[in-house]
C-alpha cells in the first residue's frame, strides 16, 4: 500500500472506532433557555428552544390529536426525555419528567401513547436503530412501573433519522438523544 492508502484507511478506522465507542461524552443538558443552566430550568411548555433554530412548540402535527408540541415532538403537557451518550438509562435529573409524564397519563386514563426512541448521528444505522428501541423500552417500563398499563403505550425506534437539530455539534447530538411522548388515541 502506497502512503496515501494508508493515510485513508487510518482515517475510516478511526471514524468507525468514534462511531462505535461504548465510551461515554461528558453529560449535557436538555435543550434550555438562553441564558439558563441546569435541569431544574429544563423548557417547559410554551417556551423556546432558544439559540437552536427549532421552534416546534406551538405546533399542531398531523396525528397529534390536537394536542401541542410541547418540546421535540412530544405532544403536551408531557416532555421528552434526554439521553447521554450510548445510554438508555432514565438519567435522574430526567426523572421528574418521567414521573411528571406518568402523572398525566394516569389523570388521562383514555389517552394512549406512541414512545418515539431517537439518537443522536453517530454510530452506524442499525446500533442507532437497537439504542432507540431500549431508550424507548427503558421509558416504557418506567412508566409501567408507576402504574401506567402497558397496553396503552406503543414504542418505536427512529434512531438517527428524525433529528431535530442537523448540526454536527454536542448541543444538536444531546438534543437529539430524546425520547419523545406522542398521543395517538384517546
Amino acid at each position: 500500500m502506497n502512503r496515501h492508502s494508508l493515510v485513508v484507511l487510518a482515517g475510516i478506522c478511526l471514524l468507525f472506532v468514534a462511531g462505535c465507542s461504548s465510551t461515554t461524552a461528558p453529560p449535557l443538558e436538555p435543550p434550555t433557555q438562553q441564558g439558563e443552566t441546569g435541569s431544574a430550568n429544563a423548557t417547559r411548555p410554551g417556551q423556546s428552544l432558544s439559540g437552536s433554530g427549532i421552534e416546534e412548540q406551538g405546533i399542531r402535527e398531523p396525528g397529534a390529536f390536537g394536542d401541542v408540541v410541547t418540546e421535540g415532538r412530544t405532544s403536551g403537557p408531557m416532555l421528552p426525555v434526554y439521553f447521554d451518550f450510548d445510554s438508555y438509562e432514565i438519567k435522574d435529573d430526567m426523572k421528574r419528567r418521567m414521573d411528571d409524564n406518568a402523572a398525566f397519563l394516569l389523570q388521562n386514563p383514555g389517552v394512549k401513547i406512541e414512545i418515539q426512541g431517537n439518537c443522536d448521528s453517530r454510530g452506524t444505522t442499525e446500533y442507532n436503530i437497537a439504542l432507540g428501541e431500549k431508550r424507548a423500552m427503558a421509558a416504557k417500563k418506567y412508566l409501567v412501573r408507576l402504574g401506567v398499563a402497558p397496553d396503552r403505550m406503543d414504542v418505536v425506534s427512529f434512531g438517527e433519522e428524525r433529528p431535530l437539530d442537523t448540526a454536527n455539534t454536542p448541543e444538536a447530538w444531546a438534543r437529539n438523544r430524546r425520547d419523545d411522548f406522542v398521543i395517538t388515541g384517546r
